[in-house]
């Protein structure tokens, strides 16, 4: 379907670099995220909420409302990224917001065994990825699951027919692949790169390479 950057992009944030733009597309100042586990900030783990101030977030596997049809995470779980994410997902989200627009995210970083049960769920590596001895992509923090709130893209999350890949064409409105385009444009901008194998599914810098899995509680 990774030395902390917190400090310094703290300072861009505050001088508007990556920041929300005082256009009529800025929302109401939204508190700030607590924050996160000693875990997560020793994994270099950050809340998505403090670079991305108005992302809606829909955590599906936090509900019922996923592939699975049960929940897999805590229902206080939380959107966390790799801080090396953060410059990138800040500027998407600073394009978009120009427009009116806001991200939602559906996923974030996923603890391995997460990954173990979707797929003995679902055992296509076509649509889930395989579990390793190493963490990739989402196990960690490197990937993330995104749409514009309130788009039509032509399928829902985790929609596993051929609709659903980054450019299909077939059953895909030429205004839902526009949106998509949209979408990728803003992400690609900040320097990510979108999974031709789902339109929601961008990667950071390095998320296909191994690493240590981590054990890290989502909230």
């Amino acid at each position: 379907m990774f030395v902390r950057t917190l400090v310094a992009l703290g300072a861009l944030l505050s001088v508007g670099n990556f920041g929300p733009d005082l256009g009529a597309a800025s929302a109401a100042p939204q508190p700030a995220p607590p924050p996160v586990s000693p875990q997560a900030a020793a994994a270099g783990l950050i809340d998505v909420r403090t670079v991305v101030p108005d992302a809606v977030i829909d955590l599906r596997y936090a509900t019922q409302n996923n592939f699975v049809g049960v929940a897999l995470y805590p229902a206080d779980a939380r959107c966390l990224i790799h801080e090396s994410m953060a410059p990138g997902l800040a500027t998407a989200a600073r394009i978009l917001r120009a427009h009116g627009e806001v991200l939602t995210f559906w996923d974030c970083y996923r603890p391995h065994d997460v990954q173990v049960r979707m797929f003995q769920a679902v055992p296509d590596p076509n649509w889930v990825a395989k579990p390793s001895q190493f963490a990739r992509s989402h196990e960690s923090g490197l990937s993330v699951d995104v749409t514009i709130t309130g788009v039509d893209m032509g399928t829902d999350f985790d929609d596993f027919t051929p609709r659903a890949t980054a450019y299909a064409t077939a059953g895909v409105t030429p205004a839902q692949q526009a949106n998509r385009a949209r979408l990728r444009d803003a992400m690609v901008a900040g320097g990510l790169t979108v999974y031709p194998g789902e339109w929601w599914h961008f990667n950071g810098p390095g998320a296909s390479e191994p690493r240590p899995i981590l054990d890290v509680p989502v909230n």
